[in-house]
């Protein structure tokens, strides 16, 4: 099956404030009904780069084009996108249906036809009981519904929504999630979604964007970036992982022999760093030189055993140091008799299946070597 076409190309954009570097030689492609997520923590270019699509600001160097024209010289008011702030920005004085004519009446669009609009965006956010209601009379939710038929009733061919969940309490906000992935669905439209909430990004992008420090460090499908992360960094932001240094000590074709900080002796079959350079990377063999790489594991992949864990997969015995209980699941904390800590997730799948572990029980962890994830430095 072919990939869609692209409706937005972001070519080496790069912008600085001052001696601040807040967006570097970003290059990005973005499908035709797409709903494309820009993750990342604070400061690192992600809403930047969502201004500079909506031409709020301006790339010091590189081009953005949308449906193959070049933004350059379009204003923000000309361009086929439109922009869900973080605030909502609905004007208290009006109705919902004023607030949601709004754009319209602006750009001249005829009476006629900007009552079926209107009635129909409404209708689309779930909002044509509210039409005549003030903002003040709705719940959160229902404001932001509202900055979104304002957005959606001038049928962009890309909506910009820029952390639009973050004012809501978390049981609204994962109702809310949902709600903006069935519109995606109804629309047909790109949606660009910027949020520094990875479970956000994770449960409602078809394909997430990972930054750091102004650069692009993955661009991913959910799943892969979860279980294939490229580095360290995307590691520890996607979710939560045990990481560990380590040392190639030897390479035999994919199969590496590590020596491990708080592990030791490690053989990881099919294994190889990501990056095309690392050393000993270009056919079998050992490589020339040991390096030093990180290895990582999910919480949710390990065990935990009162008896030493059967034969074939990675196993340690250590003490529990601390034991969290959050409903679903609870974490166990195990230092390693090395002093190496690690963290298991279980499940708690039934009334009765809360882990009885104490502090300082003994205890031993195992993972299959294949859920073992090999990271360059």
């Amino acid at each position: 099956m072919s990939e869609s076409p692209v409706t937005v190309s972001i070519q080496s954009v790069s912008k600085r404030f001052g001696t601040v570097t807040a967006v570097d030689r970003v290059s990005l492609d973005i499908r035709q009904n797409e709903f494309f997520a820009l993750l990342g923590p604070s400061g690192c270019g992600k809403t930047t780069l969502l201004r500079m699509l909506a031409g709020f600001e301006t790339p010091d160097r590189g081009s953005i084009l949308i449906d193959g024209q070049d933004m350059a010289e379009v204003p923000p008011n000309r361009r086929p996108v439109n922009m869900v702030f973080q605030s909502y920005a609905v004007f208290p004085h009006m109705s919902v249906f004023d607030n949601v004519a709004y754009g319209l009446r602006v750009a001249g669009t005829p009476s006629g036809e900007i009552g079926q609009r209107v009635r129909d965006a409404l209708e689309m956010v779930r909002l044509s009981e509210q039409a005549e209601r003030r903002p003040d009379q709705l719940s959160g939710g229902q404001r932001q519904r509202v900055a979104l038929a304002r957005a959606l009733v001038k049928r962009p061919k890309v909506l910009l929504l820029d952390e639009p969940l973050s004012a809501l309490d978390a049981k609204l906000r994962e109702a809310m999630q949902l709600e903006l992935v069935r519109l995606q669905h109804a629309v047909g439209i790109t949606f660009v979604i910027v949020t520094h909430d990875q479970h956000e990004a994770l449960s409602m992008a078809n394909r997430i964007a990972v930054m750091e420090a102004g650069q692009v460090r993955q661009v991913d499908g959910p799943a892969q970036l979860y279980e294939f992360p490229n580095s360290r960094f995307v590691a520890g932001f996607i979710g939560k992982m045990n990481l560990f240094r380590a040392r190639v000590i030897a390479r035999h074709g994919t199969e590496l022999k590590l020596d491990v900080e708080g592990l030791g002796r490690l053989t990881l079959p099919g294994q190889e760093p990501h990056s095309a350079d690392s050393p000993g990377a270009a056919g079998p063999g050992a490589g020339p030189d040991p390096w030093d790489i990180d290895i990582a594991v999910r919480p949710e992949k390990i065990r935990i055993h009162r008896d030493e864990a059967p034969g074939g997969r990675i196993s340690h015995h250590g003490r529990v140091s601390e034991v969290a209980y959050f409903g679903d699941t609870s974490h166990v904390y195990l230092r390693l008799d090395s002093g190496q800590s690690i963290s298991a997730n279980i499940r708690n799948v039934a009334r009765t299946s809360r882990p009885s572990f104490r502090i300082g029980e003994a205890l031993w962890c195992s993972w299959d070597a294949g859920d073992t994830l090999v990271l360059d430095r």
